[in-house]
């Protein structure tokens, strides 16, 4: 049976998660694209201060995503 979706937002800090599906316009897609963010993804929530920005660990790099672009990411647990 597969992980459910979750927004990025409501992931717990320490927690890695594996990106589904982004949920966005197709500027905001591209621009996460250009990040790196994209389906298939793995990504280690570092900082979660809700409702505040998350910050993420993506490939040794840190980002900071604001909230309401956070809720937009669709993640399932790894």
């Amino acid at each position: 049976m597969a992980e459910p979706l979750m927004p990025l937002a409501m992931a717990r800090p320490g927690e890695v998660v594996s990106v589904v599906d982004i949920r966005a316009g197709r500027g905001l897609t591209r621009r996460l694209a250009d990040m790196g963010l994209l389906p298939g993804t793995k990504i280690r929530v570092v900082n979660s201060m809700r409702p505040g920005p998350i910050i993420i660990d993506l490939r040794g790099s840190r980002l900071a995503l604001g909230y309401g672009i956070a809720q937009k990411i669709m993640v399932t647990g790894v």
